[in-house]
Parts: structure tokens; C-alpha cells; sequence
């Protein structure tokens, strides 16, 4: 590998790295918006302990994140540091993403529990050992500020039209392969199987058709005393750190209330995936707006706080109309939440590899991945707490799994889908409004850098 400070990507790894995320999506956006409902209709555990789970197992990410991100920091291979894992890791994680969705209904309440805490557990830890090395993997494959928005660009569409397609398709197909229900052991195992595959498939194509060509000194080994010290001097960086803790807390809380939503206000779940299929649109147009409004702020940050203000507003105002009634309304304002979520999603992925480069100005200090750690880390304790407060805040209103729901639950359910994401996406828009890293201040970072590598040679 050689240090260059901007190169161009050709076009098929480009494709290529946007496919890494279908299949990051074909396992974590199916795990957020269908495992909880899994759990709880079909494998028959309670929303208690759906919710402990997705806590406790954060205490296990604070421990995988890091060493994943300072182990793929440390590997030095003829293929690069990151694009190994994805060949290694996916495998093994398409594996035990079929084994979290094989359900046991008829077991006792505490081998439900063993079974769901454990797969769920190694199942979070096959994902980090994937989706880590993929997302640090931008960052290594171009330092040029502009073809890393196009990367992030040709993930972010790559990842909406994933998510839209499972979206549409995940109900029909359990039921099809199950007994015509939402409810079915041998449709989820059975949907589990085929994402499972396609997961893996994805990342091998992502391994083939990249490269890494900007290099860390084999020599750099550095104590974790030493790199905790340099991310608390990047200012940029820790505003990601917080603005991914929101996104994984308001988005993943919203996803798993999803399906719920359609089930239980509205009463009928197949509307999910119609749902879906409108939005799925305005989800790609939205991700490929995201240059030209970075091109008119200079400032990937403001940028995003742009698309999280209008996605803020445009929730709120859904909650006033419903699928039943006033479809045209619903639907109108679904899809333009959406269309700016996914300038969002594109946006605030694009700002990370940004401050490795301000790091490393910074302090002298690069670490990719134990910096791209923490932002998976601060990612998944948001979804942690989004999920958990919702399965407690639906327990504490006295959800019974498919039964008619009281006033009190489809009144949780429905602020959880509207009102809630909204206000907490206006707030996250202010706070990206202290980014300070803009595209010419960027720039000049790079150049002194590489002054800096030059005159050392």
C-alpha cells in the first residue's frame, strides 16, 4: 500500500463499497425492525426481558468495539487492515444471524432467555467484526474530501434501497414460507436463511472490488491511555461520537416501533410493507441530494442538521393523519421524512472518516478504527436505549402480544412512530450546528499532513 493524500476510486469500487452496506442491511436493519417483534410474537418472551437484553448487551459492546478497532488498526495483510474482516467475518455472522431467528416457543421461560441473550451477544459481535472494518474502510480508500462524499453517497442510496426492499418484502415472505402469518417460526428461520446469504455475498464482492491505499506505519502501536487522550482533543470527533448516539437512539427505536404500528394502531401489518415501497423513492433521491447541499454549506455537520430540522418537522406532522383516513396526507408526509432522513443518513456517515484526518493534524495520532469504534459503539448505545425504552415503555402500558391493544399501548406505539423521533430530530439538528469542520478548513488539514510525511522522509 502506498500514502497518497487524494486519489480518485474508480467507479466499480465505488459500487462496490455501496454494496458492503445492502448487506450490512440485509442483516442489522432486518435484526432492528423485526427481532424485537420476533421475541415477543413468536418466540414468546416478555417485553422486560427484550428490554434488559438490549442494555446489558451494550456492556458487551463497550468491550468488542474497541478491541475489534484496535485489532483491525493492527493488521497488516497483503489485502490491507480492514477489507480481511469482511472476507473472515461474514460467514461466520450470516451463521448466527440465522441461528437468533430459530425459535423455540415451547421451551421454559428462562432456556428462552439463555438462548436469546447468547445468540443475540455473538450475533452483535459478528456484525462489529463486519460492519467496523466496512465503515473504516472509507477513510482508507481515498483522502480526497469530495470522493468520500461520493463513497458515503453510494452507501447511503446502496442502504435505503436495502432497507426499503426488506422492508417491502420481509412480511410476505415470512408469511409465505411460514403458515400465512406474521407470527411463524419456519418463515423467520426460513427469511433469516436467505438475508443471511445475502449478507455474505455482499461483503465478498465489497472485499474483491476495493482498495486501501492510504497506509499507517506498521510501527504505530500505541497504548490505549495514548489514543483515548487524542479523541479527547477532536472536537469534530466527539460531536460524531453524540451525533450517532441520537441517530442510533431516535432511528432503531422508531424501526422496531414500525411494524408494530401497522400491527396493532392501524390493525393490519401488511400496510408495512406499503408503507415501505413509497418511501423507498424518496429514500434514494434524498441520499444523492446530499452533495449538493454539502456543496452549498461547505460543512458536512450543517449539512446534516439541515436534513435532521425538515425530517423533524415532517414527523411531527404525520402524526396527524393515518394510512386509513387521510392516506394521500400519511403517505406525502412519510415519504418526505424519509427523502430528508436519508440526506441525513448519508450525511453524518460522511463526516467520520473527516475527523480521523483532523486526528491525526491534530495530535500526530491516526487510529481508523479504535475511532471508528466509538462511533459504532455511541451508534449501538443509542439503539439500546431507543429499543428498551420503548419495549419498557410498551410493558409499563400493559402490551400482550397478539391480543387487541388498550388505548394506553397503541397511544405509546403511535407517539413512538411520530412525535417523539420528530422533536428529537430537531434537537440533534442544533446541536450539528456546532460542527466546525468545513470543506476548506479540511483541506488544508490534508495538505499540512502531507507537508508534514514529506518532510520527515
Amino acid at each position: 500500500m502506498a500514502v497518497t493524500t487524494a486519489s480518485k476510486v474508480p467507479f466499480i469500487s465505488k459500487m462496490a463499497y455501496g454494496f458492503g452496506d445492502v448487506g450490512c442491511n440485509f442483516s442489522w436493519s432486518f435484526v432492528v425492525a423485526f427481532l424485537m417483534i420476533f421475541y415477543t410474537d413468536v418466540f414468546g418472551i416478555g417485553m422486560a426481558a427484550v428490554a434488559t437484553l438490549m442494555l446489558v448487551a451494550r456492556v458487551w459492546d463497550a468491550v468488542n468495539d474497541p478491541l475489534i478497532g484496535t485489532l483491525s488498526d493492527m493488521t497488516h495483510s497483503r489485502w490491507g487492515r480492514y477489507r480481511p474482516w469482511l472476507l473472515i467475518g461474514a460467514p461466520f455472522t450470516a451463521v448466527v444471524l440465522v441461528l437468533t431467528f430459530w425459535a423455540h416457543p415451547q421451551w421454559s421461560s428462562t432456556a428462552k432467555i439463555i438462548y436469546m441473550s447468547v445468540t443475540y451477544c455473538i450475533l452483535v459481535l459478528g456484525y462489529t467484526c463486519v460492519n467496523l472494518p466496512y465503515g473504516t474502510l472509507c477513510g482508507a480508500m481515498t483522502q480526497d474530501i469530495d470522493e468520500r462524499a461520493q463513497l458515503n453517497t453510494s452507501r447511503s442510496v446502496a442502504a435505503m434501497i436495502a432497507i426499503g426492499i426488506i422492508n417491502i418484502i420481509t412480511v410476505p415472505l415470512v408469511k409465505f414460507f411460514g403458515d400465512g402469518t406474521l407470527s411463524s417460526a419456519r418463515g423467520f428461520i426460513s427469511v433469516a436463511a436467505i438475508y443471511g446469504m445475502i449478507f455474505l455475498l455482499c461483503h465478498w464482492f465489497c472485499f474483491a472490488k476495493t482498495r486501501e491505499v492510504v497506509a499507517v506505519p506498521k510501527t504505530q502501536r500505541l497504548p490505549l491511555t495514548v489514543q483515548l487522550k487524542a479523541v479527547a482533543q477532536n472536537r469534530p470527533y466527539q460531536l460524531a461520537v453524540i451525533g450517532q448516539l441520537l441517530f442510533g437512539f431516535i432511528l432503531y427505536g422508531r424501526n422496531a416501533d414500525l411494524i408494530y404500528y401497522f400491527k396493532y394502531v392501524e390493525g393490519n401489518e401488511d400496510l408495512f410493507s406499503f408503507f415501505s415501497l413509497v418511501i423507498i423513492i424518496p429514500s434514494v433521491i434524498g441520499a444523492g441530494l446530499f452533495p449538493i447541499v454539502f456543496r452549498w454549506t461547505h460543512n458536512k455537520g450543517w449539512a446534516a442538521s439541515v436534513f435532521s430540522l425538515l425530517m423533524g418537522v415532517s414527523m411531527i406532522l404525520l402524526y396527524f393523519f393515518s394510512p386509513r383516513t387521510t392516506p394521500v396526507l400519511f403517505y406525502a408526509f412519510a415519504a418526505l421524512a424519509q427523502f430528508f432522513f436519508s440526506g441525513f443518513n448519508t450525511a453524518i456517515y460522511a463526516i467520520i472518516p473527516d475527523c480521523v484526518e483532523y486526528g491525526e493534524w491534530k495530535t500526530g495520532i491516526r487510529n481508523d478504527g479504535f475511532q471508528y469504534a466509538f462511533i459504532s459503539l455511541g451508534n449501538k448505545i443509542g439503539m439500546a436505549l431507543g429499543t428498551s425504552l420503548l419495549a419498557l415503555a410498551m410493558d409499563g402500558a400493559g402490551y400482550v402480544a397478539n391480543m387487541e391493544q388498550s388505548a394506553m399501548v397503541k397511544a405509546v406505539v403511535h407517539h413512538a412512530f411520530s412525535t417523539v423521533p420528530g422533536v428529537l430530530w430537531i434537537i440533534t439538528a442544533v446541536i450539528l450546528l456546532f460542527y466546525r469542520l468545513n470543506k476548506e478548513t479540511y483541506n488544508k488539514i490534508v495538505r499540512e499532513i502531507a507537508e508534514r510525511k514529506q518532510n520527515k522522509i
